[in-house]
């Protein structure tokens, strides 16, 4: 019986990691070098969607490092918040964690989550998912309280909140995977790593 592929993922995200390993995934991580900024500021120029950016990502990230790894499966994975044509990033200190959070209070932003895997260089698989969510009106006291239990941990996912945790009190309603939301469509992925012999049928 021939040993199925291993399998790379090509990000630095410890919840991406956590999540395949939870899954009884195992996997080695070489996160792939893109300049995340350009990408999205020239893509956004041309009129490119957010999925279309989330997937563009994805895909670098996964063919830059699958040259490192031959006939490895490389998982690229990204993730694009959109608010009504507005892109937020990952904010990079307190104060952007505040206006972000006070833009989206009261408002449905998309997450949208792609991931592409990648083999000996070529795209062999992508999908991307979309999760509708709804934040409640946020007072200062709040924001201040939130922004003050989380500390850098806010600014270590885009939008400033993290649903499996106190980011849950944001929220008036998400319509969507909760996998999704924490950056991976886990579920299709599973399915196309059972195809290849990482995951029993």
């Amino acid at each position: 019986m021939t040993a199925p592929p291993p399998v790379v993922l090509a990000s630095a995200s410890r919840t991406r990691r956590l999540l395949l390993e939870n899954a009884g995934i195992t996997v080695a991580v070489d996160p792939g070098a893109v300049d995340e900024d350009e990408v999205k500021r020239a893509m956004k120029a041309d009129g490119a969607t957010a999925e279309a950016v989330a997937t563009a990502l994805a895909e670098s990230k996964a063919l830059r490092v699958s040259s490192r790894h031959p006939n490895a499966l490389i998982i690229g994975a990204d993730q694009m918040l959109d608010c009504d044509g507005a892109w937020f990033d990952k904010p990079a200190n307190r104060d952007a964690a505040r206006a972000q959070l006070r833009a989206l209070s009261g408002r449905t932003h998309r997450l949208i989550s792609a991931a592409v895997v990648a083999q000996n260089g070529a795209r062999i698989w992508h999908h991307v998912a979309v999760a509708r969510l709804t934040m409640r009106s946020l007072s200062d006291g709040f924001l201040d309280s939130y922004l003050d239990a989380l500390g850098d941990a806010a600014l270590g996912s885009v939008g400033a909140y993290q649903l499996e945790g106190r980011g849950a009190q944001l929220f008036a309603r998400v319509d969507g995977d909760y996998f999704t939301v924490l950056g991976l469509p886990l579920l299709p992925l599973l399915a196309f790593l059972r195809q290849h012999g990482v995951v029993g049928s």
